[in-house]
């Protein structure tokens, strides 16, 4: 793989340290081992994973359990029986040279007595009727109770080839032959996405790959459709394929520009990923922000703080005149939610809370006001994680599951400036994060729609998290020039739209999200929404109090005659789509707000909820915070009390 020699020695030697991690842990690098901790490894075949116990110490039984006697794509399993030993795999990996090739292998016996697995000298103890998932070679020297097995069906020989790929600028590439095996290039670790595809990002670049049928396919990010073409290489010379793919929409030909304001390049992982791999990816999606955030796992590392503390307040160094790059934060609480930040000038001094033995204390609108500098955005990521119709759903248990539960407090008191309507985990539809929008915006709180994947640079197959940065987007409409600045200027006043790849556009009386229009009692204004993209299947207009207008994809034109204070959204939605290939497809605009007689809207049903949602958050505090002493509580008290003055004081 590629280093980056220009590294600056302080980010140098923390990847240094990764790497050190990595070796002697595994993929987990050595983290606490919370939930999501413990089955990094089993993630790499998240619908499997999905089915699992969780409840149970053998995780590794669970898993052998949950696929069902079946082999998924990229599992090998040694079944070890009374009859003797079988190798089970899908289709062998093809190779060009002896270079031994990784494999996933699960030991999975069904006997009676307990057996040792020894995998290049290394020894690993089942239980009778275990299993234990390994990361092994083609070439690992492996035996069960000293008698060897023999790995060689797992791979066969093939003659050598090399294709030139050339776009014309920076692009996706897939390249697959039989049984969706990927062929990468030197420089390209060998990723693939949430639908279990290969890729790799860069332009003109040359692979090795068998003199057999290779399909190859180039996308650009979700502004454009995506080219497949199937070639034969001739063996040992080179074939050039020129492939482009079709451009659907031009954003910043529009004075929009896309980003993804989550994503980690280092956060445990099966490699470490460098700067230069986040360049790749950036430009390779036509990717026009990208927020690199510096956060920790289950312990108290956070990782690449030392490339936000080198890099703070600058611009990365392969952002040019339409592609930014920034270090920023991650602010981690998982009982209360996490949050984001966005061109920040410094680091902060709380990264987290709450994990370990520390206390959930301060409270997290303490670290979201020493975030909130004069250009940085805030938003609350991955807010909730399914169905919401109650605060009751978003209390729960309890549990420390990441959900925005102080959401309500920091919103009602301006400390953050928007939220994930599209992240990872939240996939209804419509998702439920939506519903609390909604409710918020409902009771006159001002959030801009956000996304953010959480994609992890540092992972190359795991469920959505390798998938390419930017796969969901918000879009921020500037005033002029991208920089840093502007597109976080655009997102505070909530000119922004979130989406899975349609392009969504909203105008009441010309006016666009984030505006303010002051009609009188009795005005009629007109509202227009306008949708691009082959997904799109429905186009929906909403005020305060529901949907006043729907129709195909398209344009849709209506008129609203205006009495209380409101405000109007727009939203797009269809299937499943290639350009949406984890979700249905789906678009939310930021509101146009229509104050009435300098009235905000503040719907009594909503404001309601919000309180609720208080009272719940009190109790949850007192019941499940962790928290040592009285001045404790009492500040996360004092916020919750705050919050609710607002939220009564627009029932008057």
């Amino acid at each position: 793989m590629r280093h980056d020699p220009m590294l600056p020695p302080p980010v140098a030697r923390a990847l240094g340290e990764y790497r050190a991690l990595l070796a002697e842990h595994g993929i987990t690098w050595g983290e606490p081992p919370l939930t999501y901790v413990t089955v990094m490894s089993h993630l790499r075949f998240p619908d499997e994973t999905a089915r699992m116990r969780m409840d149970t110490a053998d995780l590794d039984a669970a898993f052998r359990d949950a696929i069902g006697g079946k082999v998924p794509r990229g599992l090998s399993v040694l079944r070890l029986t009374p009859d003797g030993r079988r190798l089970e795999a899908g289709t062998p990996l093809v190779r060009l040279s002896p270079t031994p090739l990784p494999v996933v292998l699960l030991v999975d016996s069904v006997l009676e007595s307990p057996v040792t697995v020894v995998a290049d000298g290394v020894p690993y103890e089942i239980g009778a009727g275990g299993a234990r998932l390994l990361d092994i070679t083609t070439d690992t020297a492996l035996t069960v109770d000293g008698r060897a097995v023999d790995l060689s069906p797992l791979s066969r020989p093939a003659v050598p080839a090399r294709i030139r790929l050339r776009a014309g600028f920076p692009c996706r590439w897939t390249v697959m032959t039989e049984g969706g095996q990927g062929w990468y290039p030197d420089c390209a670790p060998p990723r693939r996405d949430n639908s279990d595809t290969p890729f790799f990002h860069g332009d003109d670049i040359t692979l090795d790959v068998p003199a057999e049928p290779v399909t190859i396919r180039v996308t650009r990010g979700m502004e454009y459709g995506t080219a497949e073409t199937v070639v034969v290489p001739e063996p040992w010379r080179e074939t050039l394929v020129e492939l482009t793919p079709e451009r659907l929409y031009d954003a910043a030909a529009r004075g929009w520009y896309g980003a993804d304001l989550h994503v980690h390049m280092n956060w445990a992982g099966d490699l470490v990923a460098e700067p230069v791999q986040a360049a790749a990816a950036q430009h390779g999606e036509d990717l026009h922000v990208l927020n690199l955030v510096a956060g920790n796992v289950s312990g108290a590392r956070v990782y690449d703080s030392e490339a936000l503390e080198h890099w703070a307040g600058r611009d990365l160094p392969w952002s040019d005149a339409t592609h930014i790059a920034r270090m920023g934060v991650e602010y981690r609480n998982d009982l209360l939610g996490h949050v984001h930040a966005f061109a920040v000038a410094g680091p902060p001094a709380i990264y987290h809370t709450g994990f370990g033995k520390d206390a959930d204390w301060p409270p997290s609108g303490v670290a979201c006001g020493e975030l909130r500098e004069p250009h940085a955005v805030l938003g609350y990521a991955h807010p909730f994680h399914g169905p919401v119709s109650s605060p009751e759903d978003i209390i729960g248990e309890g549990r420390r599951n990441c959900s925005s539960r102080a959401l309500v407090v920091d919103a009602a008191l301006g400390l953050v400036d928007g939220m994930e309507l599209l992240h990872f985990s939240d996939l209804d539809d419509p998702p439920g994060t939506v519903e609390v929008y909604r409710r918020l915006l409902g009771a006159g709180v001002r959030l801009a729609a956000l996304a953010g994947t959480d994609t992890m640079l540092s992972f190359t197959r795991q469920d959505t998290v390798s998938s390419p940065p930017g796969w969901e987007r918000v879009y921020a409409r500037l005033d002029g020039p991208l920089s840093a600045e502007s597109f976080a200027r655009a997102v505070r006043r909530g000119r922004t739209f979130a989406t899975t790849g349609p392009w969504l556009e909203l105008a009441v009386e010309g006016r666009e999200p984030g505006d303010t229009l002051e009609p009188l009692p009795g005005d009629r204004v007109t509202v227009t929404a306008r949708t691009v993209g082959p997904e799109v299947e429905r186009v929906e207009i909403r005020t305060a109090d529901g949907p006043i207008a729907e129709g195909p994809g398209g344009e849709l034109t209506t008129s609203l005659v205006v009495g209380e204070p409101t405000y109007v959204v727009a939203v797009a939605s269809g299937g499943r789509h290639p350009r949406s290939p984890y979700r249905a497809a789906f678009a939310h605009t930021s509101p146009v707000y229509l104050d009435v007689a300098g009235r905000h809207v503040a719907r009594p049903e909503d404001v309601q909820w919000c309180l609720h949602w208080l009272d719940l958050l009190e109790a949850l505090i007192r019941d499940h915070a962790r928290l040592r002493t009285r001045s404790q509580l009492r500040d996360h008290l004092d916020l919750i009390e705050k919050a609710r003055a607002v939220y009564e004081s627009r029932l008057d």
